[in-house]
C-alpha cells in the first residue's frame, strides 16, 4: 500500500486534551474503530509462520528482536501488517503481536525553540522497532473539512490523512484528529529527514493502527519525527508553494534538515470546499 500524510506542527501553547492510547470513533466515522472484525488465527502448536498462520499473508512481519521486517525498503511502498489478534489462539509472546503491546520505550514531551511542543527519546531505540502510535478521533471526510475551514493560519492542525491504495485501483482512507482526543503521538514535530517512519497495521479492526516505526538507530534524548506527507517524501502539491489551496499561507518547517522543504507538507484535497474528489 502507498500511504500518504499529512499535517500541521504543534502550537506554542498546548490546549488541553482527552488521553486515549486508541483510536475512538468520531464524527462521520463509517466504522468503530473498537470493533472486532477478523477472525483469529488457529495456531497452537507451532510459531506463527506464513503458509500455516491466516494472519500472515506472504512474509513475517516481524524478526526475533521484534524489528519491523521491511523497515530497510528504500521503496515509496509500504506492505500491508496484520497482527495476530484478540481471537487468535497463539499466545501472548507470539512475536506477530508488537505495536499491540503499547509504549517499550522511555519517550518524553518537551519544549523545542521554534516547533512547538516535541517529543524525543530518552533511551536507544534501535532501527525497525515499534516507537508509538498516532492515535485519535477517527473522522468522515465531511467533518474534517469542517474542521480544517475552522482554523486559522495561527491553529494547530493535528488532523492526518492515510491513503492506501489496494488492488483495482480502490482506496481505503483513514482520517484521524487527536487535538482533542489523541495520544502521545499528537506531539511527534515533521523533519524533511525523519527518523520514524508511519505504517498502517491492522489488529482487530479494519480501521488501522498508525504505527510510527524507527527508521534508523536513534539516540537517546534525540528528538522523534516523521514525514507528515508519507515515506520521506514531501510533496509539493501546489502550483503556488507558499500558499495552500485555500489562499492560506503554508506553515514554515524549521526540522533544520539539509533537504528541507522550506515549508510544511500538506493535503491539498482537504482544503477544498467542494465535495470529495475522486482519490482512485
Amino acid at each position: 500500500a502507498v500511504t500518504s500524510a499529512a499535517r500541521a506542527a504543534s502550537g506554542l501553547r498546548l490546549a488541553p486534551f482527552q488521553y486515549t492510547p486508541d483510536h475512538v470513533a468520531g464524527p462521520g466515522a463509517d466504522t468503530d474503530p473498537t470493533q472486532i472484525t477478523f477472525p483469529g488465527c488457529s495456531c497452537l502448536q507451532t510459531p506463527c509462520l506464513p503458509g500455516t498462520c491466516s494472519c500472515l499473508r506472504n512474509k513475517e512481519n516481524y524478526d526475533a528482536n521484534l524489528r519491523l521486517r521491511a523497515i530497510g525498503s528504500e521503496t515509496e511502498r509500504a506492505e500491508p501488517v496484520f497482527e495476530c489478534n484478540v481471537l487468535c489462539q497463539c499466545s501472548d509472546q507470539c512475536k506477530n503481536r508488537v505495536v499491540q503491546r503499547g509504549l517499550q520505550f522511555h519517550l518524553q514531551v518537551f519544549k523545542t525553540e521554534k516547533k512547538g511542543w516535541g517529543l524525543r527519546t530518552l533511551e536507544f531505540i534501535p532501527k525497525g522497532r515499534f516507537v508509538c502510535e498516532y492515535a485519535g478521533e477517527v473522522l468522515g471526510f465531511a467533518e474534517v473539512q469542517r474542521r480544517i475551514q475552522l482554523q486559522t493560519i495561527h491553529d494547530s492542525n493535528y488532523i492526518i490523512a492515510v491513503r492506501e491504495h489496494v488492488y483495482n485501483g480502490q482506496v481505503i482512507e483513514t482520517f484521524v484528529d487527536p487535538a482533542h482526543i489523541g495520544n502521545i503521538g499528537r506531539f511527534l514535530n515533521h523533519s524533511c529527514e525523519p527518523n520514524l517512519l508511519m505504517i498502517p497495521v491492522r489488529i482487530d479492526s479494519m480501521v488501522p493502527k498508525l504505527a510510527l516505526f524507527a527508521a534508523k538507530d536513534i539516540m537517546p534524548e534525540e528528538e522523534l519525527s516523521y514525514d507528515y506527507s508519507g515515506r520521506f517524501l514531501n510533496l509539493m502539491d501546489s502550483k503556488n508553494k507558499e500558499r495552500l489551496g485555500n489562499g492560506k499561507p503554508r506553515k514554515p518547517c524549521y526540522c533544520g534538515a539539509k533537504s528541507c522543504a522550506a515549508f510544511l507538507p500538506y493535503d491539498s484535497s482537504l482544503y477544498c470546499p467542494s465535495e470529495k474528489p475522486n482519490v482512485s
